[in-house]
């Protein structure tokens, strides 16, 4: 049989490994952040022929009266461009602006504004609603297994692994908006909760066959338990996630500009939340019956 448990702490690291540059990223570069949490108007265009260059449309907005535009090509034709909160009028003259200084018609594609309170309000609410999701999955875990001895670990066990992925998704972002200027907006919102919905379910699928068989192998050894329970659940957990990785890999491929950051946010994610269910949830339950905290930072002993 596969020992997963008994090489747990080689998963741990490689989860570290992960974690670990995206943090630093969100450190030295942090998030970037749209409009939709920042507030201000957002402009995208297109160009017939002759796109100008950003530096061309960001001095083209100064002589507007608009300062320090944020000017991101999108394809080969398109413009999207962010700033502070402009009125319908500014942008009129922003769009007579683009044609008259680069001599061909614009199309505008679309154009939005959200005030800066609307925001951080936004930004509260986003902030909430994971938090809620957490108290929400640690309360309904804790109920739902309350026949197991020490239920509430199966709780927090899955909570950690929820915010491994958390972890994982928001560091690879730090480092894809530094790279490709990708934001944080709603729609990357809605793949960090939809990523926490199939982490939770991948964890319970593996703590519900874990509390099945510790009622037929009451005898066996609690980390015997886990693996044994791990193995069982594998081909589910793998079978069941790659037929949605595979459909995600689908629409990144052919689905087109617009949903590449929101499917690459989920596939990322959902890779994440399988690793951590299978190799980081349950495995976690084993460290914390052994209390194997305790025996970290001694000393081994010295063989005769």
């Amino acid at each position: 049989m596969i020992d997963i448990v008994g090489k747990r702490y080689w998963f741990f690291a490689i989860s570290a490994l992960v974690i670990v540059p995206g943090v630093i990223a969100l450190l030295v570069w942090g998030l970037p952040l749209a409009i939709d949490f920042t507030g201000g108007s957002m402009l995208e265009v297109r160009f017939r022929a002759n796109r100008p260059e950003p530096a061309e449309v960001v001095a083209l907005y100064a002589e507007v009266g608009i300062a320090d535009p944020l000017v991101q090509t999108v394809g080969d034709s398109d413009l999207a461009i962010r700033s502070r909160e402009i009125s319908v009028e500014e942008k009129s003259a922003v769009l007579r602006a683009l044609e008259e200084r680069f001599g061909e018609p614009v199309t505008e594609l679309g154009f939005e504004r959200v005030g800066a309170t609307v925001g951080a309000e936004v930004a509260q609410r986003a902030a909430g609603a994971v938090g809620l999701a957490a108290i929400g999955i640690l309360a309904y875990i804790t109920y739902a297994f309350r026949g197991v001895t020490h239920a509430a670990r199966y709780g927090v066990a899955a909570i950690v692994a929820m915010l491994h992925d958390v972890a994982v998704v928001i560091g690879v972002e730090a480092i894809l908006g530094h790279f490709l200027g990708w934001e944080v907006d709603a729609l990357f919102l809605t793949a960090l909760l939809t990523v926490i919905g199939f982490s939770v379910h991948d964890t319970i699928v593996v703590f519900d066959r874990i509390r099945e068989n510790q009622s037929v192998h009451r005898r066996l050894e609690y980390e015997k338990q886990v693996n044994h329970s791990i193995v069982q659940t594998l081909d589910r957990s793998i079978n069941t996630q790659l037929t949605v990785m595979l459909t995600l890999l689908a629409l990144l491929l052919f689905g087109g500009v617009t949903t590449r950051h929101f499917v690459t946010i989920l596939l990322i994610g959902v890779f994440s939340g399988t690793y951590s269910s299978i190799f980081n949830a349950a495995p976690l339950l084993v460290v914390w019956e052994k209390r194997e905290w305790r025996t970290w930072f001694r000393r081994k002993p010295v063989a005769a």
